[in-house]
């Protein structure tokens, strides 16, 4: 039961994630399914609060840096592009690949996006990843058994 937990508590974790935590569930020989789901909902959880702390963030954030001069970082810029390309679905759909969930959460948030339509295709593409991760890894794996 615990290593559900570990799921739980690696899917939550930014930058670990669901692209490593789901096929290292998978590949230790937990249930696929529940890996998934637990993968989904942790990784869920974290995504949720920031969306919903984001204001208080904001607030935080620029009294910390009155006065500073801040460069944009590579994943920012990278961000802004997707942004522009392919608006608030396009950043949440390619962000857990690209430069993680939390983050395309969080930037998606700074560019302009509410916080239902964030939490809507944050939900959608958390879900579509975790179900890719799930079932590639399971088929991944499955045929690399079967060769042995």
């Amino acid at each position: 039961m615990w290593e559900y937990f570990l799921v739980f508590l690696g899917a939550a974790i930014p930058w670990l994630e669901m692209a490593v935590v789901i096929p290292l569930g998978i590949i230790t020989g937990l249930n696929p399914f529940w890996v998934v789901v637990i993968g989904f909902i942790g990784n869920m959880v974290t995504v949720l609060a920031l969306i919903i702390g984001y204001n208080k963030f904001k607030i935080w954030l620029a009294k910390r840096r009155e006065g500073k001069v801040q460069k944009e970082s590579k994943r920012s810029e990278r961000a802004k592009r997707i942004w522009n390309k392919y608006g608030l679905p396009g950043m949440l759909l390619l962000g857990p690949i690209l430069i993680g969930t939390h983050i395309a959460a969080f930037i998606a948030m700074t560019l302009g996006g509410s916080k239902k339509q964030t939490t809507i295709w944050s939900a959608i593409s958390i879900a579509l990843w975790a179900l890719i991760f799930g079932i590639l890894t399971a088929l991944g794996f499955d045929f690399f058994v079967r060769e042995i």
